[in-house]
């Protein structure tokens, strides 16, 4: 499976609701999980967003601070 990581957060204008983050890096629909981390021994961190409003998203997926961004990628 290819390794969808990136070195920088996913900035998005996020609207209230629930989402699960890919914490693996193999799902096709980044930052988000498609199942794709099945066999990894990874499952997904789902977050409740209860208002709208700007998410930076963890991309390189060793944020301390999972799933959001929390500058790791600076290190990387």
């Amino acid at each position: 499976m290819p390794d969808t990581r990136q070195k920088a957060p996913f900035v998005m204008n996020m609207k209230a609701g629930t989402y699960a983050w890919c914490r693996c890096g193999q799902s096709n629909r980044q930052p988000y999980c498609d199942g794709s981390h099945r066999g990894t021994g990874k499952t997904p961190i789902v977050v409740e967003i209860e208002e709208d409003r700007e998410v930076a998203w963890c991309g390189c997926k060793e944020s301390g601070d999972a799933p959001f961004c929390d500058g790791s990628h600076e290190r990387l």
